[in-house]
């Protein structure tokens, strides 16, 4: 059975990745939960992932320390976490290798932090092109592969990815079109998602520097998390 090190869910987006896949295919893994720690958490991160970042898979004397990684990873065993046909394989692979590289003014303003709304100061123009860019290709997926998923009727890799995105929405209000906007809902309904939200609004530990960016951005007009 594999071991996935995550940090908390209310903040670790790169966690939710390889967490929210396994779970919706059933495949079976231990949760290692290691949360943030105050100052640097490297040096404890580091006793189980060489890069001292989570998320980090270890199946036997095999560790896997990178998201995309870790999902292609899975995909040696489980080959249903991409889709069966070679097209959608392809935008799948493609739309994923872009959130993992790109969105860095979505990712930089927009931190995820589950269990808050936030009111934004002002939607930057570099945001509002990475908000246009995915709502392109979101909508491109849905019309190609005709839904209910980015990829055709099954739950991938590439809607793996984007789940942290979907949390960003909700929680900063940020609106697409209406086709990427259904998605989204669908996204944040699935059974694996609702899970990472109940438990990570549930969480009590804060870490102090990801909430600290929220007065920097915007206001915050609520905070649904435990105390």
């Amino acid at each position: 059975m594999y071991d996935l090190y995550i940090a908390n869910k209310n903040y670790s987006s790169w966690s939710l990745r390889p967490w929210v896949l396994l779970r919706a295919h059933d495949i079976a893994f231990e949760e290692k939960f290691v949360p943030f720690l105050e100052g640097s958490s490297y040096e404890t991160f580091r006793q189980f992932s060489p890069t001292g970042l989570v998320p980090c898979l270890v199946d036997g004397s095999t560790t896997v320390w990178d998201s995309l990684a870790i999902c292609e990873y899975v995909a040696e065993d489980h080959p249903q976490v991409w889709p069966a046909d070679r097209a959608a394989r392809a935008w799948a692979r493609s739309a994923s290798a872009e959130m993992h590289s790109g969105f860095g003014a979505l990712r930089s303003v927009c931190g995820m932090n589950v269990g808050v709304r936030v009111l934004l100061h002002t939607v930057s123009d570099a945001v509002q092109r990475d908000l246009d860019r995915l709502d392109e290709l979101w909508s491109d997926g849905l019309h190609q592969f005709n839904g209910p998923w980015l990829a055709g009727p099954t739950f991938s890799v590439a809607d793996a990815f984007f789940a942290p995105v979907v949390f960003r929405l909700q929680t900063y209000g940020l609106e697409l079109g209406r086709a990427a906007m259904d998605y989204a809902s669908r996204l944040l309904g699935h059974p694996a998602m609702q899970q990472w939200y109940a438990e990570g609004v549930a969480e009590t530990i804060r870490d102090e520097p990801h909430d600290a960016e929220i007065p920097e951005v915007g206001t915050l007009i609520e905070d649904l998390r435990a105390v």
